[in-house]
């Protein structure tokens, strides 16, 4: 579905434009009446949340409890990146946009191919809606395989902190990133690369002043880090204190996440995976299936591809509810659903969908074959994952105040993550 806009009269007095409403995906979303930010912090699950509560480190966004709204929602399934991050600028379930993964098989070709562009996608985002009808927006991604779905037809400022250094006024609408963030690009592999585009959003805020504002970090820091290490505590205390100043900058702050993380590893740090392509090749005959893993994506490191959702497809004729009923017998599988059940209870595009679909449990990963993942590069740190059920509450925080409206959607719920802009645009006081 396309957007329309709708040029509605109100005082011409209003410094930002609020004069418009745009329609995207059946719902309305009104240009802000004062800058808003939203910030998508990358596996920031609710246990992050909740420490940070207790311990202080999260003093600004504890505030939003008095001041405005504390409360959870649900991501998108799989719980991944793309998949959620086109649900939020999308407002929608990825039955409507398309993005059911970072990675798929094209059942027509039998491709495999990594979404790093906004060909897959079926709709318009509110970004492109909002920045089209006038309104002044800004994108600043963490990882530059989000920007092309992120800023699709979006005029506006658009870069990724990954290719900082690349940013010219043509492609991007802004030069000399790092000049106006005052530090080097970081490196791909970093907290910083995510507090580099959070900076970069309260660098814009400052000195080009749009009236909206999206930001998606890395989940570097989570994959590697479980709450109250100190190292977590001291990256989303940064995140915070960012938050801070984009408040102090008159913003309004909306910040929700493209899923949660749990810890994938046995008692001894061994990752506790189940390779299902191998468990089903030796069940079922070599050959039989070949199994997606929608995890994968550019950031090797973080994972090595292993998730807690797959996709299997097959490759020949096969006994499809035999090789269902053998994938629930595995230890570690949660959840084992056909092609049609699965985009029902998901809002999945079924014809994106593999023959049936597969979830391990919140402390089990699932792969494909043992020789497709790389671990060893976790350096001695325990693997902690996402993709499935385990990972789909997340944070959903306003920082100023909901209204009667908005407060009794909330109160009922349930809430989704893609829910977002409609609160931050619509819903708050």
């Amino acid at each position: 579905m396309t957007a329309s806009v709708a040029e509605l009269q109100t005082d011409s007095r209003t410094q930002f434009a609020s004069a418009t409403i745009v329609e995207v995906n059946g719902r309305t979303y009104a240009a802000p009446k004062r800058p808003t930010v939203v910030i998508v912090v990358d596996g920031f699950d609710p246990a992050y949340l909740e420490h940070g509560f207790a311990n202080g480190t999260l003093p600004t966004l504890k505030s939003f409890g008095q001041s405005g709204f504390v409360g959870l929602a649900d991501c998108s399934i799989p719980s991944t990146t793309n998949t959620n991050n086109t649900s939020i600028v999308t407002g929608a379930p990825p039955a409507v946009h398309g993005i059911n993964g970072n990675y798929y098989l094209d059942a027509d070709t039998g491709e495999e191919i990594m979404i790093t562009d906004a060909s897959r996608l079926r709709c318009g985002t509110i970004l492109g809606a909002l920045g089209r009808a006038g309104v002044h927006t800004a994108v600043v991604t963490a990882k530059d395989k989000l920007l092309k779905v992120l800023a699709y037809q979006m005029p506006g400022i658009a870069f990724s902190s990954e290719h900082a250094h690349l940013a010219n006024l043509k492609a991007n609408g802004v030069e000399d990133v790092e000049a106006l963030v005052g530090r080097p690009q970081p490196d791909q592999y970093s907290a910083d690369l995510s507090l580099f585009a959070l900076d970069a959003g309260v660098a814009l805020l400052s000195a080009f002043k749009p009236s909206l504002i999206y930001l998606s970090t890395s989940d570097y820091v989570q994959h590697k880090h479980a709450p109250g290490e100190p190292e977590a505590d001291a990256f989303h205390h940064a995140v915070d204190a960012v938050v801070a100043k984009l408040i102090a900058l008159g913003a309004t702050v909306a910040i929700t996440a493209d899923h949660g993380m749990n810890d994938k590893s046995t008692a001894d740090g061994t990752p506790k995976v189940v390779y299902l392509e191998d468990e089903l090749d030796a069940r079922f005959g070599a050959g039989a299936v070949r199994v997606i893993c929608p995890i994968a994506d550019p950031f090797v490191r973080h994972h090595g591809a292993l998730g807690s959702f797959v996709r299997v497809h097959l490759r020949k004729p096969g006994d499809i509810p035999a090789m269902m009923a053998f994938c629930r017998t595995l230890p570690g599988i949660e959840l084992v659903l056909d092609k049609q059940d699965v985009c029902n209870q998901f809002d999945l595009p079924l014809d994106r969908e593999g023959d049936f679909a597969v979830f391990s449990d919140r402390h089990t990963v699932v792969g494909a074959r043992r020789q497709d993942h790389d671990l060893s590069q976790l350096a001695g740190h325990r693997l902690r994952s996402h993709g499935g059920l385990g990972e789909q509450k997340v944070p959903f925080l306003m920082s100023r105040p909901l209204n009667a409206e908005y407060r009794k959607r909330a109160a009922d719920g349930p809430l989704h993550n893609y829910d977002i802009f409609d609160f931050a645009l619509n819903g708050v006081e």
